[in-house]
């Protein structure tokens, strides 16, 4: 889906990474996605789930950084690529967490609107949720 707002991200720099209690933000000086479940984390060759030693870490060593590239698809997820680490958001049904969301972008001064992902709809819309 090439016309997603998660593509306005690309350039981005991530200014900062909220640990909020059940889920995370990542701040890019203006433009904010919460992720209302726990991404997977890789940074060179490590990677991470929440609860994993190191996790955390993991994710703040992305401040700084910009978005290189992002993906959004049945077979994907969401990604976000900093080239040096990503961030992914690929679910199994029966990981979602309570709630109504997965996730959350907005913020953005020089565009209008914002972007929710939920389950059972795109890119979380494969067979195994229905």
């Amino acid at each position: 889906m090439t016309d997603s707002l998660l593509h306005a991200l690309i350039g981005e720099e991530t200014s900062s990474v909220t640990f909020v209690r059940d889920y995370v933000q990542l701040d890019f000086d203006g433009p904010q996605l919460s992720l209302f479940t726990w991404p997977r984390v890789s940074v060179g060759s490590t990677n991470g789930s929440m609860g994993e030693p190191g996790y955390r870490d993991m994710l703040c060593d992305l401040i700084g950084r910009p978005v290189l590239a992002v993906a959004e698809g049945t077979e994907t997820g969401l990604v976000l690529d900093f080239g040096h680490g990503s961030v992914v958001i690929k679910l199994d049904p029966s990981e979602v967490a309570d709630g109504p969301e997965i996730a959350l972008l907005m913020g953005f001064t020089d565009r209008p609107g914002f972007a929710v992902w939920r389950p059972g709809e795109y890119p979380f819309d494969g067979p195994e949720w229905s």
